[in-house]
């Protein structure tokens, strides 16, 4: 409420904190969403409350954090909140791919405000994300040398950011400071206005 009532908001960036998790355990959302469950409530939500801010402080821009993990993810519109069957890993999957069709339809929606949006994929990064699994944790430590150090894992998200180059590009996936493919069903725009419409349902 005190951002959405400030004087300017150049840029948004929309990081979640997801982790692996048992749905067994507990770990779950007051609302009933699971940290990495589709539609990114949380993204739609603040970028709902910030959008007017946005617009009165253009040239703004908004980057979404997917993953390379949405080419193996599609939406479950029959069990978008995961309540019939949960896999964490196919979950976290279905995020990320929400999170790259969150930023098409935002970037459709938002054409000509001179608000651009677009996704990136940060890399494989040693972060914290996979505390919560042995396996996953330890394939992390024996990997470690290949990946990004979360510094470098920022670097694309700050080059969307700030680079002069993209002051006016608009509704692009991007890697290492660069575009970047984006699997198919990521560029679907049916699926994309579905589950903006389905994001609006949920948080009413």
């Amino acid at each position: 409420k005190r951002a959405s009532s400030g004087e300017k908001v150049c840029c948004l960036i929309l990081h979640p904190r997801q982790v692996y998790c048992l749905k067994e355990e507990g770990l779950l959302w007051r609302e009933g969403l699971l940290p990495d469950s589709p539609p990114p409530a949380g993204h739609f939500l603040l970028t709902y409350l910030l959008i007017g801010l946005l617009k009165r402080s253009a040239p703004a821009r908004i980057v979404v954090v997917s993953s390379l993990a949405h080419n193996f993810g599609w939406i479950r519109f029959h069990d978008l909140l995961s309540q019939g069957s949960y896999n964490s890993g196919l979950a976290y999957c279905q995020s990320k791919l929400a999170n790259v069709l969150f930023a098409r339809e935002l970037a459709r929606r938002l054409k000509g405000s001179s608000v651009t949006v677009n996704s990136v994929h940060p890399g494989s990064v040693l972060s914290e994300l996979v505390r919560h699994s042995t396996i996953m944790s330890l394939l992390f430590s024996l990997f470690s040398m290949f990946l990004k150090s979360p510094r470098q894992g920022a670097q694309t998200s700050i080059y969307c950011a700030v680079a002069e180059e993209l002051h006016s590009l608009t509704g692009k996936h991007f890697s290492d400071c660069a575009p970047a493919f984006v699997a198919p069903q990521g560029r679907k725009e049916e699926t994309a206005r579905r589950l903006w419409d389905a994001s609006s349902e949920l948080l009413g």
